[in-house]
């Protein structure tokens, strides 16, 4: 079986789902909540290893998985459209695929309101001031709002890296650092 198999299953679950997500809610004028429980979700998923453990483990039976992820929902007020849906997912058994839908739906929501996610890694976590400057910079090069999501890598040392669609501008000591132990290599 070939190995990106599936990955790209899960990635065609994902986009039924997303898309199916993303029409009701923009027919019931909720994209603004959709955006909320994208962001609730996610910061649940990076931040709970149990609720990570649900969507992929095969030990919980259907209904035990049903039942937890609607408990979920219920807890983090989540909207009718993303709590039934989670509930479906559940059901089949498709709840693998929730951060592939979760990333389909920031990029639907994106496009809709003509902006684009950078991802910005960084040594230590930017100031709100920063944010502000990093947001400016990227809009006047783009030309298109701009949505940050963030993470802390402590192993750049200092600096930045960012992504814009398949723009990469690193300018990380790490990377500095590998640049330059390159160009000492070429001159021995």
């Amino acid at each position: 079986m070939d190995v990106s198999e599936p990955a790209s299953i899960s990635t065609g679950i994902a986009q039924r789902y997303a898309t199916a997500v993303f029409e009701l809610s923009k027919e019931s004028k909720s994209l603004k909540s959709l955006e909320a429980d994208i962001d609730a979700l996610e910061g649940a998923l990076s931040e709970s290893a149990d609720l990570r453990n649900l969507l992929v483990s095969p030990a919980y039976s259907r209904d035990q998985v049903s039942q937890a992820i609607t408990a979920v929902a219920k807890k983090m007020k989540l909207s009718k459209t993303v709590s039934g849906t989670l509930g479906l997912m559940a059901s089949k058994r498709r709840l693998f695929a929730l951060p592939q839908v979760l990333a389909a739906l920031t990029e639907m929501l994106a496009a809709e309101k003509g902006e684009v996610t950078a991802d910005v890694s960084s040594a230590q976590a930017l100031t709100p001031a920063q944010e502000k400057d990093l947001v400016t910079t990227l809009k006047s090069r783009i030309g298109k709002d701009i949505k940050l999501k963030l993470t802390v890598d402590e192993t750049l040392i200092g600096g930045l890296v960012i992504k814009v669609g398949s723009q990469m501008i690193d300018t990380s000591i790490r990377a500095q650092l590998a640049a330059l132990k390159n160009s000492m290599k070429e001159v021995g």
